[in-house]
């Protein structure tokens, strides 16, 4: 038996294509941390994305990066089971991912880490250092782009614990693509505009934050909807930023994944610093903007499809020459095919007969 950890919202769309490819031979138990924890963050997205009810549930919710991986570590010790699972597999780069994998070693149970090796180069993004550490611990490294191989080997990591699998978020996307459109089939075909932002440099500093909803703003021309995460209401409300918003934005709660994935892809441009969301627009063909100054998911900026904006003063041209730049069909990239989840089935398998 191995154990599967999600804990986050980026986390079930990874997870559900490899737990559908999974051999017959490979009991699982699907182990929900309850880093995202309400019905928008978590209980909706296994609804849209006809995910199994997790086996554990470890109802962390939300604390500090610090004092949510100690209660991850803790919470999942007592919850291992008696054998211990043969391999514990943890995807992306939540505290949920770092915390379990942590746990795993220390029992002596091997890390298969889905999604190894991106990085964007800035140590203060917790993610940051959530995958290097995990990386560093990790006995099968599954990654999704060229890059992160180059990555892992010069941190010293042995090729022979790399594979390539592709991106096993590509496969949710366009596994449910149909279902989104006919989910909410009258959208506008252009002149829209869908907003996600939710990283503490962003949200967390309310003049920044201001001059962005500003910047949203001065783009007239474009209607936004913006779902709000919780961490970024918290940013517009503790600080009286409600009058800010301008009248070409609407914020709505959190979105659950039919929805979001049926307005990215109708959308005129997305404008981001979701990790995610830089990917899934890259398949769509759909311009986004990302603002922030740097990208663990270079390939998106390689296929043009994405690009960098760290000031929020230049969003709006930065906007309109991506929006001019909209490819006539979206690009492909090697491995993100919709068969990455088999390639990371047949991975763990092959792992788990060779100990």
């Amino acid at each position: 038996m191995i154990d599967v950890v999600c804990g986050a919202r980026p986390n079930f769309m990874k997870v559900d294509p490899v737990l559908r490819n999974l051999d017959d031979s490979i009991r699982f138990r699907l182990v929900h941390t309850g880093q995202h924890y309400d019905d928008a963050m978590s209980d909706a997205f296994f609804r849209d994305l006809g995910l199994p009810l997790p086996d554990v549930n470890l109802e962390v919710g939300s604390a500090s990066v610090t004092r949510q991986t100690a209660m991850i570590m803790d919470r999942y010790e007592e919850a291992l089971p008696d054998p211990l699972p043969e391999a514990v597999v943890v995807v992306g780069d939540v505290n949920s991912t770092l915390a379990c994998a942590l746990t795993a070693v220390r029992h002596g149970v091997p890390v298969v880490h889905v999604e190894a090796g991106l990085r964007s180069g800035d140590r203060t993004m917790p993610e940051e250092i959530n995958r290097i550490l995990t990386d560093q611990i990790t006995d099968l490294l599954l990654i999704t782009s060229p890059e992160a191989r180059r990555n892992l080997l010069a941190e010293g990591r042995p090729g022979d614990s790399i594979a390539m699998v592709g991106n096993p978020m590509i496969d949710t996307l366009l596994r449910l693509l149909p279902s989104a459109r006919s989910a909410v089939p009258d959208l506008p075909a252009g002149g829209t505009g869908l907003v996600t932002l939710h990283r503490p440099s962003n949200v967390d500093d309310p003049d920044r934050l201001g001059r962005i909803l500003e910047a949203l703003g001065s783009l007239e021309e474009l209607q936004f909807a913006f779902p709000v995460h919780p961490r970024t209401l918290r940013g517009i409300s503790s600080r009286g930023l409600e009058r800010s918003v301008p009248p070409n934005v609407r914020l709505t709660p959190p979105m659950g994944y039919l929805e979001f994935t049926a307005r990215e892809e109708r959308a005129s441009v997305v404008i981001t610093d979701s990790g995610g969301v830089q990917e899934e627009t890259t398949v769509l063909g759909v311009p986004c903007v990302t603002v922030r100054p740097n990208t663990e998911r270079p390939i998106t900026i390689e296929m043009g499809t994405n690009v960098l904006c760290a000031e929020p003063g230049e969003l709006p041209r930065t906007v309109r020459s991506q929006m001019a730049l909209r490819p006539a069909e979206p690009p492909a990239i090697p491995f993100w095919d919709g068969r990455a989840g088999e390639r990371i089935a047949s991975a763990i398998g092959r792992f788990l007969r060779c100990r």
